[in-house]
């Protein structure tokens, strides 16, 4: 019986294309799959609590949201969210296989090529840039032990000083070793990590809190009110989605682990909605308490560590934020583009290999240099993000609306023309026509200076279109038919 949980069967019964098949990018067996309840859940609670997260809502607040527009904001994006990922997250449970592989469904086995390489580009990108973020907290938090090390950060490299190159390679190092025990060890770096960061988080909040004399600012001496408010509310839910846009592409390669669909639902309830508004609620302690304290409004939770005046709590708040940020590293930048690259190569590269080519991908292009420049940051990653909407409504329009989420798994590993997602020359072409008029449609939202007041819908505006447009021009009978007991979708060109 062919099922989609069992390798062995997709090798026997599939006739797999060593230039599709590898053991990384196999189908997960049943038995082998370990991430329960706590495993998702410990996915969002390390990465909803980034520092980049805390940045984007602490500006909210700054653009003069009040505490409870932030609430409401936050709840609206929860709700989104839990559904679209659950949703994504069920494919990789019922399929076992990553994201570059369920990309195959929709796009063909070569087509698949190109979301794969999208996401994975964002991430790498990203990966370098969070890695020096972590490292600048490293680097201060060094200079605040040893005054000594300050003439090592006063000069430059490639823009770079030499105790910045120091901290960087460091931490990258560490990220490049974890990974290289593969998705197991990510999972317990996660477990451990999880724990730390809320409690850190939580203590630096009532800190703050205390310090303020048990009271917060509501808002801002000028906040919005009436149609402005809302209007910031519905942009600021819609661009915490535009956050989580990579995650809610590529869920698969995590929940393809997941013991059970239960265990995906019960961890992004605890890890979505409930950790979210946590997340909000630290969010509005302790930037009202700072606004409260002198009128200031903190661009990120560091500032407020570089505040505490015992150097060995600095040393613990610095170290959690460290670890927080690499977890996020690991999570969001890293297992996304070893996938690509293991999909791209799979013939050189395994798991391990990819993982290095990918860091030293996001060493090469010097990241510092790429977060200091508003143009890149903006137009390069914000363009190529704008792209995942639509490249997630042709890929949930195909699996959900088209094939009713029955998949052939063996057919996503094979070369033969007679293969479901063989198409022509292994590319859907239906599926690209979808996402090319939607992902510019996306990009000029997202990038074009005269819709600014709809910039942060543009996700939602390219995933719509896509699935609409692909369902319409995807023009083609659906034919179920039972195999040892299983349904399969068949299309028929």
């Amino acid at each position: 019986m062919t099922t989609v949980d069992d390798r062995s069967s997709v090798e026997a019964g599939g006739a797999p294309s060593t230039g599709l098949y590898t053991y990384d990018l196999a189908p997960t067996k049943k038995e082998g799959r370990r991430w329960g309840t706590y495993n998702v859940f410990t996915l969002w609670a390390n990465d909803v609590h980034s520092l980049g997260n805390y940045a984007f809502a602490i500006g909210l607040f700054a653009l003069g949201l009040n505490v409870w527009g932030i609430l409401a904001a936050f709840a609206l994006a929860s709700v989104l969210l839990f559904l679209l990922l659950t949703l994504s997250g069920f494919m990789g449970h019922k399929t076992g296989v990553p994201f570059p592989v369920m990309s195959r469904i929709a796009f063909g086995i070569k087509g698949a090529q190109i979301p794969a390489v999208i996401r994975g580009a964002v991430a790498i990108a990203w990966f370098g840039i969070q890695t020096y973020l972590a490292s600048s907290v490293l680097s201060a938090l060094l200079v605040a032990m040893f005054p000594g090390l300050r003439a090592l950060d006063s000069d430059s490299l490639l823009g770079q000083s030499t105790l910045g190159w120091i901290t960087f390679l460091a931490l990258w190092a560490l990220q490049v070793l974890i990974v290289s025990y593969g998705m197991q060890m990510i999972r317990r770096y996660m477990a451990w990590a999880a724990p730390m960061t809320l409690i850190t988080m939580c203590a630096l909040a009532v800190w703050m809190f205390v310090r303020a004399d048990g009271s917060i600012s509501l808002a801002i001496d000028e906040p919005l009110t009436g149609g402005a408010m809302w209007l910031q509310i519905l942009q600021g839910a819609a661009l915490w989605v535009v956050i989580y846009g990579t995650f809610v592409l590529n869920f698969c390669d995590f929940t393809r682990s997941a013991e059970s669909r239960a265990s995906i639902v019960r961890g992004n309830v605890i890890g979505i909605p409930v950790n979210m508004l946590f997340f909000a609620v630290i969010v509005a302690v302790l930037s009202g308490a700072q606004f409260k304290l002198d009128g200031h409004i903190i661009t990120s939770p560091t500032d407020i560590v570089a505040t505490i005046p015992n150097m060995f709590l600095l040393a613990a708040a610095s170290l959690a934020l460290i670890a927080l940020t690499v977890a996020v590293n690991l999570l969001a930048n890293f297992v996304a583009p070893i996938y690509t690259l293991v999909n791209l190569f799979p013939r050189r590269l395994n798991f391990r290999r990819a993982g290095l080519v990918s860091a030293i991908l996001g060493l090469v292009i010097l990241p510092w240099n790429l977060y200091n420049s508003p143009v890149v940051v903006n137009y390069f990653l914000g363009g190529l993000g704008a792209l995942l909407g639509p490249l997630f409504g042709v890929i949930m329009a195909d699996y959900w609306l088209l094939r009713k989420a029955c998949v052939n798994v063996p057919d996503l590993y094979t070369e033969d023309y007679r293969g479901e997602y063989h198409y022509r020359g292994g590319v859907n072409m239906r599926a690209v026509w979808a996402f090319v008029p939607s992902a510019a449609i996306a990009v000029v939202l997202a990038l074009v200076p005269v819709f600014h007041s709809v910039a942060g819908f543009s996700w939602f505006i390219g995933a719509l279109a896509a699935a609409a447009l692909y369902a319409v021009i995807a023009d083609r009978t659906a034919q179920i038919r039972d195999v040892d007991g299983e349904a399969i979708a068949v299309a028929t060109e």
